[in-house]
């Protein structure tokens, strides 16, 4: 977890080509560089699954420190630029950052041997994304979907129904054996979820 709203932070890489991706760099970027140095890992990519200041924050310190290329849905693209939600929740500003690259729907982000597929799953903002690995059962969602719960849809951009469908119809058509790696709390899988989160 890293940051003051302790978002989970993922770092995927393969130990032999040793090409990385770090998935919503919130904060704690020392931590986050610590764990790349201590795999030897090069950092190829930076995911933001959204544009909320808790999920961003340390995009620019460790785009400046590896050279990676930060990743982000075309329509929270310009989150990246805007600070007034950390104001209000830390007290400080968010440090901004720029997309280097747009993602849509069906696009492929490929590091060694590995294959995220993105899935456009809005509703907790217009752009939130989920990404698929590809020949495993994983899929990471932000803050689209937790374990027994839905991510918020008060924040401006958020709409209820959309996040509901997007679930529903990109989720829940997975499989239940995916494993879900969600933006706060505990993991869990889309079986689980199916079956007992009360928002289903």
């Amino acid at each position: 977890m890293v940051g003051l709203l302790e978002v989970n932070c993922y770092l995927i890489g393969d130990e032999e080509t040793k090409e990385a991706v770090v998935i919503d760099p919130g904060g704690d970027e020392d931590e986050i560089l610590e764990a790349l140095n201590y795999h030897n890992f090069q950092l190829k990519y930076i995911i933001d699954t959204h544009g909320h200041f808790d999920h961003v924050d340390a995009n620019q310190p460790l785009k400046d420190a590896t050279g990676a290329q930060i990743l982000i849905h075309e329509l929270d693209a310009p989150m990246l630029q805007r600070n007034n939600e950390a104001m209000f929740f830390t007290g400080k500003p968010m440090r901004p950052s720029k997309a280097d690259v747009l993602l849509k729907e069906g696009d492929v982000i490929s590091f060694g041997p590995y294959r995220l597929k993105v899935l456009h799953t809005p509703g907790h903002t217009p752009g939130g994304i989920s990404l698929v690995m590809e020949n495993s059962p994983l899929v990471y969602v932000g803050d689209t979907l937790f374990a027994g719960s839905i991510g918020r849809t008060d924040f401006p951009g958020g709409d209820y129904d959309t996040l509901i469908n997007a679930v529903r119809e990109k989720l829940f058509t997975l499989g239940d054996h995916y494993v879900v790696y969600p933006g706060h709390g505990p993991v869990t899988t889309i079986g689980h979820e199916r079956k007992y989160n009360p928002f289903f």
